[in-house]
């Protein structure tokens, strides 16, 4: 009988410490939405999908898509702090 050995590759996740969501607005007519592009694999491309659906079904939204300064895994305090002084709302794009 030949052993065999087998490793669990789940790993450890790091610990998570959840954050409350930002409060819902009453509407979003007449408000700016920034779509943030984080560089991560298509996320442009779908924001660039939800600006055209702002344009098409909800004009009275201004969505502009603006990206941050460097990768998704590095903090841009730079852009939450221009998005909290010129935008009423944010949606952070991902990708896939």
């Amino acid at each position: 009988m030949a052993t065999l050995t087998v490793l669990n590759p789940m790993g450890y996740p790091p610990r998570v410490t959840p954050k409350d969501m930002a409060p819902r607005l009453d509407t979003l007519e007449g408000k700016k939405v920034f779509l943030l592009d984080c560089r991560f694999d298509d996320a442009d491309i779908f924001l660039k999908q939800m600006q055209d659906w702002f344009v098409e079904h909800m004009p009275g939204v201004q969505a502009e898509m603006i990206r941050l300064s460097s990768v998704y895994t590095r903090d841009d305090p730079e852009t939450w702090d221009y998005i909290k002084a010129n935008g009423d709302a944010a949606v952070v794009g991902v990708g896939h």
